[in-house]
């Protein structure tokens, strides 16, 4: 007789992770931060879907960029549409941003956002095809430097308040509509006579987004990056103007950084000032970056708005932390044990673990253990303060056990009694 073949058990798909209990506690620590950063700094809090319309990447992140014509997971639905699983949040703020008419409600809008973002990448340390990120958007109003200036300091502080160290904070300006084509020009002038040299992708950008050429990883194409024609010289005086004030603001802040002039980042809706972020430790990866992006709403259908914001990979902060050695808080200890002794006490301490949790009072448990020593030993290794112990004697008598697990006194009180025993005991 044939053994029935056993079922292969399921892995996550490639690229993909789960993030488990354990691991939780580092993302909590950096949620909890970010949420403290934000409402100091004013960002409500605004949740996109993850899926939106294909055209809304390729109208904004740029028709030709690798994330647009390689990395976008695309479905198609049973009426036609193509949607895409969204590989970033910004453009998705965007649309929710036009969609809702959310100027009317004031001039200048703060959001913030988190969850995650698709990629179909070559799965790596620190690059997923399932990512994080934690967004700060500023729509609206005027492109004043002051907000450039706010959005990179509330990152830099989120970062400061997770405890990472060594911070460097890169910054260009990529220019604008009028100075940033006789740059693309000049810088394709540059690479004419080297183009058999780069790499297959650079080949491609030379003609479409000679900007690009910049952001290259390949290392083949490194050293021509180095003599490449500097931005800085050929910004327009209202380019110049604005990433000099934004450096003003860094100087009045004392956050350091470094002027990158090939830094361009890889979305095409950027103007003027992009910066990104990095920590010194084992991985060389941007922790996260962002920039101005002025003419978005354009891309979209809406009119000319000023807007400024940035991103962070939650992958990579919580990678970061640990190299760097950052600790996470000590687990706060459960006060209460409820240890049951019989079927019957055990039924009726689901009834008592309510009771205490509408009085307020953190209680666990290990109910599926029957014994008393090991329910007492998993008491100790909670580091409960208090153990309540109910046999069937204490059920017919109508009282309960509390145990002080510190010099293990116990006294027998009627249960109608507990909460307000327990309560003064742990004072």
């Amino acid at each position: 007789m044939n053994k029935e073949k056993k079922e292969e058990i399921l892995k996550t798909p490639k690229g993909m992770h789960d993030i488990l209990p354990e691991e939780g506690r580092w993302w909590d620590k950096v949620r909890k931060a970010t949420e403290k950063v934000t409402e100091f700094y004013g960002f409500q809090k605004i949740e996109t879907p993850i899926l939106e319309q294909a055209v809304l990447f390729s109208r904004t992140v740029g028709e030709d960029t690798d994330i647009v014509q390689k990395e976008m997971y695309t479905v198609k639905t049973k009426s036609g549409d193509t949607l895409a699983l969204r590989p970033e949040g910004t453009a998705s703020i965007c649309r929710a941003y036009l969609e809702h008419s959310l100027s009317k409600a004031a001039p200048m809008q703060k959001f913030w956002y988190e969850g995650p973002m698709f990629r179909y990448e070559n799965p790596q340390a620190g690059r997923l095809r399932q990512f994080h990120q934690i967004g700060l958007e500023v729509l609206g109003g005027v492109a004043d430097p002051m907000y450039d200036a706010q959005v990179i300091i509330a990152m830099y502080r989120l970062l400061e308040d997770l405890r990472i160290k060594n911070i460097t904070l890169r910054i260009n300006s990529i220019g604008c509509k009028v100075c940033r084509p006789a740059y693309k020009r000049q810088l394709q002038a540059y690479y004419k006579n080297n183009l058999k040299k780069l790499c297959g992708d650079c080949n491609k950008r030379y003609k479409d987004n000679p900007l690009r050429l910049l952001d290259c990883k390949n290392e083949k194409c490194q050293p021509y990056k180095e003599d490449a024609p500097n931005f800085f010289d050929k910004l327009c005086s209202s380019c110049s103007t604005h990433l000099k004030s934004v450096l003003e603001y860094m100087d009045e802040l004392g956050v350091p950084y470094i002027l990158d002039n090939q830094l361009v980042r890889g979305l095409d809706y950027y103007s003027k000032t992009v910066f990104e972020f990095y920590a010194e430790g084992e991985n060389s990866w941007a922790l996260g970056g962002g920039g101005r992006y002025d003419y978005l709403m354009e891309m979209l259908g809406g009119k000319a708005t000023p807007a400024v914001g940035g991103a962070f990979g939650v992958e990579r902060i919580v990678e970061t932390m640990k190299s760097q050695g950052v600790s996470l808080p000590e687990r706060t200890p459960k006060k209460v044990f409820i240890v049951h002794v019989g079927d019957l006490a055990k039924k009726k301490a689901l009834k008592i673990i309510e009771e205490l949790r509408h009085a307020g009072i953190s209680v666990t448990e290990a109910l599926s253990k029957d014994s008393l020593k090991a329910q007492l030993k998993a008491a100790d290794k909670e580091g409960a303060a208090i153990a309540l112990i109910l046999g069937q004697k204490e059920i017919f008598e109508g009282n309960i056990i509390i145990r002080d697990l510190k010099n293990s006194l116990q006294e027998s009180v009627p249960t109608e009694r507990m909460v307000e025993e327990i309560k003064k005991r742990l004072k």
